[in-house]
């Protein structure tokens, strides 16, 4: 159970539509490319034919890493009305100012968009407390105090 992935059903939804592009737009469109350099001749001088090459191999990478997650994903469960949870939206007060916080999955992760994993030390500071409860996350600035205002 440990290898599971944590995802929101969005997050499930965003891999799965990424996996279906790349495995049925991306990779034959690069095979076609592959195919079209190896026909020109001498590969050992033909640029596109190892840049095709490379492209390739880190597609197929890529594919085969989202395969696996995708098979081990588990979409986050509801958690109690009330309580902060992956999949839930935090709005949190923090030296004076309001900001929101959707609390996703690692693979959902994106702090600049306030995408933050329940796995990140402000993510698993605030995953299980409710609104009005104050909690305080070690950064490299030092300790940062934040007020859970509302919980969506």
């Amino acid at each position: 159970m440990k290898n599971d992935v944590k995802l929101t059903q969005e997050g499930l939804e965003t891999l799965k539509a990424e996996l279906v592009e790349l495995r049925d737009v991306k990779r034959p469109k690069l095979v076609d490319r592959l195919a079209n350099a190896r026909s020109q001749g001498d590969l050992s001088e033909n640029s596109d034919y190892q840049s095709a090459k490379e492209e390739l191999e880190f597609l197929d990478g890529r594919i085969e890493e989202l395969e696996e997650v995708i098979k081990t994903a588990v979409v986050a469960p509801a958690v109690k009305t009330g309580d902060v949870g992956v999949g839930t939206k935090v709005t949190v007060k923090v030296g004076g100012s309001k900001v929101i916080f959707n609390i996703v999955g690692d693979w959902e992760a994106d702090p600049v968009n306030k995408k933050i994993s329940h796995e990140s030390p402000l993510g698993k500071a605030l995953v299980g407390k409710k609104a009005g409860d104050q909690i305080e996350v070690e950064a490299p600035a030092g300790k940062i105090q934040y007020e859970i205002l509302a919980i969506e």
